[in-house]
């Protein structure tokens, strides 16, 4: 999916770009709160369109001595410093607007252009408008390769379960604008109908509050890819499958899984195999288990295979749950 994220980043980057610019000259010539506080939002999520990039370029760094399961997180990092800053730079920032806008109310200045005086509302309206179909085919590109990726699972299950975080974050920041733009609008023609220029700030407020609580999400979501999560449970049961499939393993004692990338997948098996194999016979189960599971699920890339009696096993998961109730 790495070709359907970087499609849906460089979609997104090119029109928050044109959006921010039309914001910050409708906030320049109009005095709008909301405008402004779209116009840093728009700013905010083009700069974290170029970190999603560099995540994903840095996270096709070959593996090292330094790091010898490579770079794949990279993408993690990255992710969860976009959050970070939709949080601090749009968020935060949207909220002390709106505040300043409401103790120092002002109604949406004219604007003027070519010598031509245009009403600021007006102006405001057709940025609004401008930025939503743009927004709005962003939308449509992240909503088309995250619908790609996510198969039949619910769109929330599927966030909570993708390994990819900056095909989710794109998504989740676009819709978060599109409800920014709407409560921006609606901000800007309350305020000119009822003639009560304060709702211009409690819309930027509304702004703030949005992009804040999609930042919290989108850091709670990147955090635990970060630390490391394992694979999908249905890729788990495959793992089992094949591994228990195999002739002279008489136990799966344990599977463990870990997303060191979007597309990179850590396992560790531990097999009861039979008392009578040779060591040559046991290479050879582990090479051909080795090969199966990477042609049943591609994105496994290392594959390690411990040889454990059952009995030992349970005795040293018996030990380790132990202590995880003691501690």
């Amino acid at each position: 999916m790495a070709h359907e994220s970087t499609g849906a980043i460089y979609t997104a980057a090119g029109a928050n770009l044109a959006i921010a610019l039309a914001k910050f000259v409708g906030a320049t010539v109009t005095g709008s709160s909301a405008m402004l506080a779209e116009g840093a939002h728009s700013v905010v999520d083009t700069a974290n369109q170029i970190l999603l990039l560099v995540g994903l370029k840095r996270a096709k760094k070959p593996a090292d001595a330094r790091h010898p399961f490579g770079y794949g997180r990279e993408v993690y990092f990255y992710a969860f410093i976009v959050a970070l800053l939709i949080f601090l730079g749009g968020g935060i920032f949207a909220i002390y607007e709106g505040a300043h806008k409401i103790r120092h109310p002002e109604p949406a200045a004219d604007a003027s252009l070519f010598g031509y005086a245009l009403p600021g509302f007006w102006v405001n309206v057709a940025i609004l408008g401008f930025s939503v179909a743009a927004e709005g085919y962003s939308c449509f590109v992240a909503m088309r390769a995250f619908w790609a990726e996510k198969g039949d699972r619910s769109p929330l299950s599927a966030i909570r379960r993708s390994k990819d975080p900056a095909l989710f974050t794109i998504l989740v920041e676009d819709v978060a604008a599109l409800i920014g733009l709407v409560i921006a609008l609606t901000g800007v023609v309350l305020a000119d109908l009822l003639d009560m220029p304060a709702l211009d700030g409690w819309s930027s407020i509304g702004i703030g509050l949005v992009l804040v609580g999609m930042a919290i999400f989108l850091m709670i979501e990147t955090h635990g890819l970060l630390i490391g999560e394992a694979a999908d449970p249905e890729v788990v049961a495959a793992i089992q499958e094949v591994v228990g499939a195999e002739p002279g393993v008489n136990h799966v004692n344990e599977v463990l899984t870990q997303h060191l990338g979007p597309t990179d997948i850590l396992v560790n098996v531990s097999l009861d195999l039979a008392d009578d194999l040779t060591a040559g016979e046991v290479e050879r189960i582990s090479t051909r288990l080795d090969r199966e599971l990477r042609a049943r699920v591609p994105d496994v890339t290392r594959v390690f295979i411990e040889a454990q009696a059952r009995a030992s096993s349970e005795r040293v998961a018996g030990r380790e749950k132990a202590a995880a109730v003691g501690g």
